[in-house]
Formats: C-alpha cells, sequence, structure tokens
C-alpha cells in the first residue's frame, strides 16, 4: 500500500542537484528567437518593413503573420491572432478574427531568429511597423461606455430576454433565475448590500516561458517547452500551422511553476512556425526562445480584476432568503478563458449555501488590457471573497457567530446548489467547517497581540497593535464544467518473466525477476508532484511498490490524452484512467501476455451548460470544500498587517501523499496571502507598468504566515479513485474574506477591495475616523 505515504518525489534528486533538464537547459547550440511585441495596446498595422533586420547580422529569418498558415488560435475560441499582419487565409470565413489589430501590447508582431540574443535584440529594434492608433479601452467602464469601440466585432455580446442590450464588448453572460427574489427581499429582516472590486494577480512562476523546436526525427514539428495540457498545446499549434495533429510533438520538461499561467499559448506557434521556415531554408538546427521577467509579466494573461455588485436578503436568525448579483470580469484582450473562469465566479458568489432565491448576472468584458485567464481557483477566489464577505456581514448583522451563521446555511448532502439541482454527493462541506472551527478553538478571544515590529529597525507605538480573528469557508468544482467532453487516458504495460510463476500483484515465487510496470501519462508536473502521485496510484491500483513503477510523462509521442493539470482536476482524473488501464493490464498479464499492455480512457458523469434562461443544470460532477480561520495583527499607525496564524481545513477525499498535499495547502495559502496584502499589478491606459519585482511584491520569507495548519479530511468522493478528491485550488479561495473579516474584527472596519497594501489599510481606516496613534 502506498497511498498516503510521503514518499520522497520523483524528480527530488535531479532538481535538487540541478541534473533535472528544464527547457533552458537544453540544446546549447540552437539558434535563438526573439518575440517582438506590438507595444501597442489599440492599433492597426498598415505596413510593416523587416528588410533592415532581415540584413541585420547574424539573422537566418525573420517570421511574420505571411507565414502563419491559419492566423487565430485561442484556447476556448479562436479570437487572437498568432502574429499581428495579414490574414489573407481567414479573410472570407465569418467569424475570424481580424488580424492586422494589435488589441494588447503584447501581441506578437514578429519573431527574429538568430545566431545570439544580442542579434536578435538589435534586429528587432529594425523593425519598421506603421501604425494607425485607435482608441484605448482600458477597463470595464470604458469598454461598457456607448461610445466605445467594438473591439471584437467577430464575437458580439449576447442581449439577455428581457434585459437592456449590454454594449457588445460584454460578450459573454451567465445566468441564475430561481424563487421569488421580490418576495423574499421584502420578508427580509436584513439587507447587505454591498459593490466588490477584485485585483488582478501575476503568477510569478518561478521559470518563465521557454521552448525549443525542431523537426525531429520523424518530421514531426516538435516543441519542447513548460506548459499545462500537452495535447491542447498539439491542436492549437497544429491549427495554425494548418497541419494534422500528428505531424506535431510536445514535450514537457521540467515545469518551474504555471498555477494556470502556462494553459494558454505564449511560446508554443510562434516557435513552431520558426522551427519551421529555418527548416524550409535547409538549416538542420534548433530555435530556442526564454522570455525575461519583464517579458513574462507583460506578455501572459493575468488573474482577472472585476467588479461585483451584491444583495443579500436575510431573516433575523440570520438565514439567507435571497441573492442578488451582478459581476463583470475584465477579459481584457482576447478571451483565453474568461468564459470558463466566469463561470466559476458566476456558481460561488452566492457562497456554498442553501440560496432559496437568486437573480445572478454576471459578464466578461473585452478591453484593451492585459488579457485574465486560468489561474489556481479559476474564478472561486474572486466569487468567494464576495460570498464570504457578504457571509462575515450578515453574521455581525444579525449578531450570530461567523461559524454559528455558516452552520445555519451551508450546502450538504441533498441540498439543492445555485443552479437548481443537487449537489453530487459526500458534500463535506459540514466536516470542513467544524474541522476548522475545531482546529483554531474558534470561539476564544483573540490572544494579546504579541510583539510585532512591521518595520525591523522599530518598535510599534504604544497601542497601536489590534488583534482579531477571521473565518471563511469554500467550495470549488473539481474537473472541466458545463458541458465540456472531460475525459483522461493512460497506459501501463507491465513487464516480468513469462514463465517464472509472478503474480501481477508482484509477488514471485523465488525468481530473479518481479514484476514491474511502465505508466505513460501526457498530464504535466508543474511543481505540485503530480508525477509522484501518478506513480502512488498506479503502485495502489496494480498492488505493487511505487519502487517498481516507472512513469513516462508528457510526451504527445507516447501517452494519450490526460487533460490539463488545472481545475483541481488531475489527480482525480488521472487517478481514474490508471485504475482503468491497471484493470485492463492485469487482464493481459493473466491471459499470459508478457508484456502485458493495458489502455484506459475515463469520463466522469456528463455536466450541463448553464441555461441561458437559468433553468435547473448539472453543471459540475465533484466539488471540494475548505474552510480558513485567519489570526492577524494590524498596526494601526502604519497600516501594516501580520498574520499569525493560518488553519486551513480541506477534504481531500482520500491522502495520495500526506506531505505533498500539506506543501500545496502552505503554497496555496503563501500564494493567497500575496493576492491578499501586498500583490498590486498596475494597468494604466491598458499597459502594465510594474513588470518588475521591484515594482511588484510577492512576499519574501519574512512575510507570509507565522504558522499554516494543514487540517486534511477524509471524506471519500463516491466516483473520485479511492475516494480521491481534488483539493490542490481549495485552500487558495477562502484566505482573502478571512483575513478582512479579521481585519474587521481587529478594527470594526470593512474593507470591500485588496490587496491591503498599508497605504490601503490607513485610507480605510482614516475614513472611518481612525486618528493617528502615536
Amino acid at each position: 500500500m502506498t497511498l498516503g505515504d510521503s514518499i520522497s518525489r520523483i524528480d527530488a534528486v535531479g532538481k535538487t542537484t540541478g541534473h533535472t533538464p528544464y527547457v533552458g537547459d537544453v540544446a546549447a547550440d540552437a539558434l535563438v528567437a526573439k518575440v517582438v511585441f506590438t507595444n501597442q495596446p489599440h492599433a492597426r498595422l498598415l505596413s510593416l518593413d523587416i528588410s533592415a533586420a532581415e540584413r541585420a547580422p547574424g539573422v537566418l529569418t525573420v517570421v511574420t503573420a505571411t507565414d502563419v498558415p491559419v492566423n487565430e488560435y485561442g484556447l476556448t475560441m479562436f479570437d487572437q491572432p498568432v502574429l499581428i499582419g495579414s490574414s489573407d487565409r481567414l479573410r472570407d470565413r465569418p467569424g475570424a478574427v481580424p488580424g492586422d489589430v494589435s488589441r494588447w501590447e503584447a501581441d506578437h508582431l514578429a519573431v527574429i531568429v538568430a545566431e545570439t540574443s544580442a542579434q536578435a535584440d538589435a534586429a528587432a529594434a529594425l523593425l519598421d511597423p506603421t501604425w494607425q492608433q485607435l482608441p484605448v479601452v482600458a477597463d470595464i467602464d470604458a469598454a461598457l461606455a456607448a461610445e466605445a469601440p467594438v473591439l471584437h466585432p467577430e464575437h458580439p455580446g449576447p442581449t439577455p430576454p428581457g434585459d437592456p442590450p449590454r454594449h457588445p464588448n460584454a460578450y459573454h453572460h451567465y445566468v441564475i433565475r430561481h424563487g421569488d427574489v421580490e418576495a423574499a427581499m421584502a420578508e427580509a429582516d436584513i439587507v447587505i448590500e454591498q459593490t466588490y472590486h477584485v485585483p488582478h494577480q501575476e503568477h510569478v512562476f518561478l521559470q518563465t516561458e521557454a521552448a525549443l523546436a525542431y523537426i525531429d526525427d520523424e518530421g514531426r514539428v516538435t516543441v519542447e517547452t513548460g506548459g499545462q495540457w500537452a495535447h491542447e498545446d498539439r491542436e492549437q499549434v497544429a491549427h495554425a500551422l494548418d497541419l494534422p495533429p500528428e505531424q506535431v510533438r510536445i514535450i514537457y520538461r521540467a515545469i518551474g511553476g504555471a498555477f494556470g499561467g502556462k494553459e494558454d499559448m505564449s511560446l508554443q506557434i510562434v516557435l513552431a512556425l520558426a522551427a519551421r521556415k529555418v527548416a524550409d531554408l535547409g538549416v538542420d538546427r534548433a530555435v530556442r526562445c526564454d522570455w525575461s521577467r519583464e517579458e513574462s509579466i507583460v506578455g501572459h494573461h493575468k488573474r482577472h480584476r472585476g467588479r461585483i455588485h451584491t444583495r443579500w436578503g436575510a431573516g433575523s436568525d440570520g438565514r439567507i432568503l435571497a441573492v442578488e448579483a451582478e459581476g463583470f470580469l475584465d477579459a481584457g484582450a482576447y478571451n483565453y478563458t474568461s468564459n470558463k473562469v466566469l463561470g466559476n465566479l458566476h456558481l460561488t458568489v452566492a457562497g456554498p449555501y442553501e440560496i432559496p432565491a437568486a437573480r445572478i448576472d454576471s459578464w466578461a468584458v473585452y478591453t484593451n488590457a492585459v488579457p485574465g485567464g486560468a489561474f489556481r481557483g479559476f474564478g472561486g477566489p474572486q466569487g468567494c471573497f464576495v460570498a464570504e464577505s457578504q457571509m462575515n456581514r450578515l453574521a455581525e448583522a444579525c449578531g450570530l457567530d461567523a461559524v454559528e451563521v455558516r452552520r445555519r446555511n451551508m450546502v450538504r448532502d441533498g441540498s439543492i446548489g445555485i443552479t437548481g439541482t443537487r449537489l453530487p454527493a459526500a458534500v463535506s462541506l459540514p466536516q470542513v467547517i467544524e474541522a476548522c472551527a475545531h482546529h483554531a478553538e474558534w470561539g476564544r478571544e483573540p490572544a494579546p497581540a504579541p510583539p510585532v515590529r512591521p518595520f525591523a529597525t522599530l518598535p510599534a507605538f504604544d497601542g497601536s497593535i489590534r488583534r482579531g480573528r477571521g473565518f471563511a469557508c469554500a467550495y470549488k468544482n473539481v474537473g472541466f464544467s458545463f458541458g465540456f467532453p472531460e475525459r483522461s487516458e493512460a497506459g501501463i504495460v507491465l513487464h516480468g518473466d513469462h514463465d517464472a510463476g509472478t503474480g501481477a500483484d508482484g509477488s514471485d515465487n523465488g525468481d530473479d525477476v518481479p514484476v514491474r510496470a511502465d505508466v505513460y501519462l501526457a498530464g504535466a508536473d508543474v511543481g505540485q508532484g503530480a508525477h509522484t502521485a501518478f506513480v502512488q496510484l498506479a503502485a495502489e491500483a496494480l498492488d505493487l511498490d511505487a519502487s517498481v513503477v516507472r512513469g513516462h510523462f508528457s510526451d504527445t509521442a507516447s501517452a494519450g490524452d490526460s487533460g490539463s493539470s488545472s481545475a483541481s482536476r488531475l489527480s482525480f482524473m488521472t487517478g481514474n484512467a490508471l485504475l482503468g488501464a491497471a484493470e485492463e493490464a492485469e487482464k493481459a498479464w493473466r491471459e499470459g501476455d508478457r508484456p502485458a499492455v493495458g489502455f484506459f480512457r475515463y469520463v466522469p458523469p456528463p455536466t450541463e451548460a448553464l441555461d441561458p434562461a437559468g433553468a435547473p443544470t448539472v453543471p459540475n460532477f465533484a466539488y471540494g470544500y475548505a474552510a480558513e480561520a485567519v489570526d492577524l495583527s494590524v498596526d494601526v499607525s502604519t497600516g501594516h498587517i501580520t498574520v499569525h496564524d493560518v488553519v486551513c481545513a480541506v477534504d481531500v477525499g482520500r491522502i495520495i501523499n500526506r506531505q505533498l498535499a500539506e506543501g500545496q495547502v502552505e503554497g496555496a495559502v503563501v500564494q493567497a496571502h500575496g493576492y491578499v496584502l501586498s500583490e498590486n499589478l498596475q494597468v494604466v491606459d491598458a499597459r502594465v507598468v510594474n513588470p518588475r519585482f521591484s515594482g511588484y511584491l510577492i512576499p519574501g520569507i519574512g512575510d507570509i504566515p507565522r504558522r499554516v495548519r494543514a487540517v486534511l479530511l477524509e471524506v471519500p468522493d463516491p466516483i473520485g479513485p479511492f475516494g480521491v478528491r481534488g483539493m490542490a485550488e481549495m485552500p487558495f479561495l477562502p484566505y482573502a474574506p478571512a483575513v478582512v473579516a479579521a481585519l474587521h474584527d481587529a478594527t470594526g472596519v470593512w474593507f470591500d477591495r485588496f490587496p491591503l497594501t498599508p497605504w490601503r489599510v490607513l485610507e480605510g481606516l482614516s475614513r472611518a475616523g481612525f486618528g493617528p496613534v502615536r
């Protein structure tokens, strides 16, 4: 048995010693590619003279839009040109994106291929584009203004039945309609109404975007990179290059973090184009590109910023009667996964509670700002901040404890969810809430403020330190939603002596050749230890020791489609695929096959797209649940916040590797800590103006919570492999509202936006009447 054991990560030695190859470590003799950004938030390209760049020293070629067979891409809809320029192949196709307009400062204009980075940089400066400037649509308000230009006329926004028309830049819309909201609000004793603002967040993965591309020995366009869904990368490269998918190969080397930021395209397509053009010139060399940190921060999507107005009605006993909400997410220049992220906001903005009546509208809005896309929690953190802040305000208004008000409203087994259908079985929110409250000793008074020195060289003023506690909980889907054809594939090959009498359970009758297994999976390990979990799951399914299971991962040439390393789905989905593959391999073994091969494609229960009129739907097949309690101190004279203790209870269904699971909790809390307290991406006139760590402040070791306690519950998911339930995103979700609740407990002041930088805290305290503390 291996599940639950904290075995060492299978990549630990290589990464510790530096022997594990990342993309930036291979093919030192490769040509260098420079991806040139347009630096135009909104402009039409009238002409592009590349002649001087082509003649520059060391330059082999310049790749432009004329080299792109199908100049479009997008993970969920084709709304982005690969390179800004001519789109003759798409000009007559309805719904094709106009390729001559830059809608984002980091749209790609050209790719310079040269011998050295210095030569590529010098040649890039010689490109001579002519632009027609267009009005910049900087944010949601600008996009919805009547006079705003339509940024994507090929994707006009919907007009809900009976509602006034929205601006076409509001291009995606979800609704929830159930119960009599007006009557419930009229009956309510307490109405909590508030507008909340949620900010951008940068992914800050340790390894920036990098790729190596070449034509392999079988003539395939091959891209080695770090991403989150190898087969989807292959599909998008094949589409843009107008190739059959089997003519494209994607290999993931070691990946230094992703968090959703590598789910969409960055270098995959443009490096594939460059490699093919180099090969067409008769040059047999690979092409590589590594983005700088500044290029990375400017050039990939962010967590969505947004604005949500909501109104909750409740009885004096704290029971919710109705929820109204209207939310807007800034999709930026292109959709990426905004339509899917919006869906999660839509489902979580009313919280994990039983809601008798609801009217909820959520919109994705095109602007010229940096695109919003996937980021740990995938819309859940934004929705959870709204719902849990409302719940904590409700608790105060009706004089109830924060945990008690949740007990009176929380979903449980048999509850009807916000979309009007019964939640999947094994709703563990009650257990999670009670476990968190127990371990946090909820209900006790905040301990006296410990010595706090917001500045290492200066003590706090007497009386300036206030202590507070906050509580929040959350739920989120596991796996893809809204009718997406979810699936995961796995292959297992068992080896051993055909005549030794060795069983597929690993036992042998004195023979020297034990059973061993090769596992073939495309699922990406983006740093979370997924490949180690795969080995443990396969070993458990085969009843083998993990030491005799060898993994072959993240290569589209050798493994089936595992789907994305996102949506807290990978262990759940691949675990079920491995169970099926193990059964097939063991069957082949019993029939005498050596090697014995098993392949399985797991398909979970189907889900449904949200109904445009709000009729009941089944949006998800599984959920995860988490709750957090936060203890903090705030220096009301400086606005500095110190988080002392975080208790996070999360249901994992079944522990695969305890140490890895605890690491996921700690990592999520630290990442959320930066989101809530310090990370303040500035986007001014649709440009990122602080694309360096000197201006974008991620928390250092001295800034993070002093203690994080992971409480892992095991309430098996009925359809999870061995009961496993996805959990990696859940600890992120409740942190922001728990911190805001703790800050309110300390000061009596509510905050409806973050990050809670010292200046914002001081500004909020000043508005509430706090005088200077000296």
